[in-house]
């Protein structure tokens, strides 16, 4: 597994977080986003998953049903050798805050991060639950993150067989980032879907819905990205801004810089979004 490390020129006790791509994606994607965490004082690591269409594997691969269960093995792998990571790269030898661990995550990248905050989904070979909670980690940020299973449609539900999350248990302070034109071909319901993950967890919690955002929510998978069919830089932004605060706050319990965020948003003329809480 290759991963890629981003990190401030400066500084020391850094939080870290751990990114997951979405579908067909790299570790060279969401520019947009790593760029900014790293610039604001994060070390952002991302692993390229066996998904990635860079890695070109056959259809008939017969690793294919299981690329969900490489996904989370990554992000646990990633946490058990962070030793090794920081020992290969050098300019974040000596820096890091391992008490101060996030994940993120788009799509189905937020899917495989929603289980090291405590989500868990059923084995579909075996039926068994898949329990991946990681108290390492101390917080989230799950974008355009995959809703409940029981309103997927009939393609989805075959092509995706584990996708049927348990929300109940993701007790960790997560950030969740919904478009509110986000029709994707997954599920049945439209939009609301996408903010399951709010809804359907427990405190605390907090839920961006972002005003127009489709899939893409205004173009974070990438600089030059051609599947964002919404692009919009004033989104990206309130995205880049709303998430490092987020991160900041629940790093960070005495840091206001959440509440701050959320207060110039609401006193916005013409916000990007809503911001509720939970």
């Amino acid at each position: 597994m290759h991963v890629r490390v981003s990190a401030p020129i400066a500084g020391d006790s850094l939080p870290v977080i751990l990114f997951s791509h979405g579908n067909g994606q790299s570790l060279h994607t969401y520019g947009p986003l790593v760029e900014y965490w790293a610039a604001h004082g994060f070390v952002v690591i991302q692993p390229t998953h066996l998904d990635s269409r860079m890695l070109g594997l056959a259809p008939d691969d017969p690793r294919r049903p299981n690329f969900w269960r490489f996904r989370e093995q990554d992000l646990a792998a990633i946490l058990d050798r962070l030793d090794h990571i920081e020992g290969e790269a050098s300019m974040i030898r000596g820096r890091l805050d391992r008490s101060r661990i996030a994940v993120a995550g788009h799509s189905w990248g937020g899917q495989t991060a929603s289980t090291l905050l405590g989500a868990t989904h059923p084995d579909p070979e075996s039926g068994s639950v898949i329990n991946r909670t990681d108290n390492r980690v101390k917080a989230g940020v799950l974008l355009a993150v995959l809703g409940s299973g029981n309103d997927l449609t009939e393609h989805a539900a075959r092509t995706f067989p584990f996708l049927y999350p348990d929300f109940s248990t993701m007790t960790a302070p997560s950030l969740i980032v919904a478009g509110d034109q986000d029709q994707g071909g997954l599920t049945m319901r439209g939009p609301d879907w996408w903010r399951d993950a709010y809804d359907l967890s427990p405190s605390p919690k907090a839920l961006f819905t972002v005003f127009g955002g489709e899939h893409a929510l205004g173009g974070i998978p990438g600089y030059e990205a051609r599947e964002t069919t919404d692009e919009r830089p004033q989104r990206v932004a309130a995205i880049q801004r709303l998430s490092t605060a987020f991160l900041r706050s629940a790093l960070y319990p005495c840091n206001p810089t959440f509440s701050e965020t959320v207060a110039k948003l609401a006193a916005d003329t013409a916000p990007e979004g809503s911001v509720e809480t939970k």
